[in-house]
């Protein structure tokens, strides 16, 4: 009977570890800053953002995850509108370009960014047996190496926490837990950094999670159509 209890409160024990990273529901705030060779103007009202998180969902704006789905509501009226106003349609999308785009890739492609990839102009996430603390919560350090056109390394070092949030983040950076520190690299020696500011528990339900009403499912395939139609549509209009 002693075996029984002991087996049983070791099965608590994991379960609940397991699933101790989905149980956070509240609010991380982050500010961006330019961190490139190249210095990047990053307006005042742009340069703080907040992710809600609600267990294994996360939503930022119009982007939400849930487990591994993310969805995301793209708005394009008002390039629509702008078309009709001049007299141009597109050539087979007739709707208001409010769409809302989802996808799910598979855990071995989210995993493949952890593999070594030397390659120029790849990365890859290298893990280092490393923590911290950082906003009452112990994040790891984790390091992202780049490889630029001539196959010279550029590592930079994020911090991530295993507790908040699904097992992967991607809304921010397809990461491997939730980013405390996040470079995004945008090419031509510009980058931002996603820093956390604060850590909010609770305010954060069920019905914040939505993306709002009035957007159109749409697949990959079709958005991309629409995507070039309309890039073909003002590149006409510019002419």
């Amino acid at each position: 009977m002693k075996k029984v209890i002991i087996a049983a409160a070791i099965m608590l024990l994991t379960v609940g570890g397991a699933y101790a990273q989905n149980t956070f529901r509240g609010i991380v705030k982050f500010k961006i800053e330019s961190t490139g060779k190249v210095d990047i103007p990053i307006p005042a009202e742009q340069a703080n953002i907040e992710i809600k998180v609600y267990d294994n969902q996360l939503l930022y704006e119009q982007t939400i995850q849930n487990g591994m789905k993310l969805s995301q509501a793209i708005d394009f009226s008002q390039a629509i509108s702008y078309l009709a106003a001049n007299g141009i349609e597109l050539e087979t999308y007739t709707g208001d370009g409010k769409f809302i785009v989802r996808g799910e890739p598979t855990k071995a492609a989210l995993d493949s960014l952890y593999l070594v990839d030397q390659e120029a102009g790849h990365f890859y996430y290298e893990n280092v047996d490393e923590t911290k603390e950082m906003l009452g919560y112990t994040v790891h350090k984790m390091i992202m190496h780049r490889y630029d056109e001539q196959g010279e390394d550029n590592p930079v070092t994020c911090w991530y926490c295993k507790e908040i949030g699904p097992e992967y983040c991607m809304v921010l950076g397809n990461v491997k837990g939730f980013p405390f520190v996040y470079t995004q690299e945008l090419g031509e020696g510009r980058s931002i950094t996603y820093t956390a500011t604060e850590v909010i528990k609770g305010k954060v339900k069920d019905v914040d999670m939505l993306l709002p009403a009035g957007y159109k499912d749409a697949s990959g395939e079709e958005f991309e159509t629409f995507r070039n139609e309309l890039k073909d549509a003002i590149e006409l209009l510019e002419e």
